[in-house]
């Protein structure tokens, strides 16, 4: 009977500690802010259609 006692209380003690360490990281996965969604490359615009890129009137 002991062992049986034994065998059901670690049971439970392991059942406890999965529960807490669960919501524990569901906890720590909650309080870490979230991130901002900032580009690391940014390109410069496309030129509208219709303009030209190059400056000046192209007379050289």
């Amino acid at each position: 009977m002991p062992r049986l006692l034994a065998a059901f209380l670690t049971c439970v003690a392991a059942a406890v500690l999965a529960a807490c360490a669960a919501f524990g990281i569901v906890a720590a996965l909650d309080a870490t802010p979230e991130q901002q969604n900032v580009p690391l490359v940014t390109f410069p615009e496309p030129p509208a259609p219709g303009t030209t890129s190059t400056p000046g009137s192209g007379a050289g």
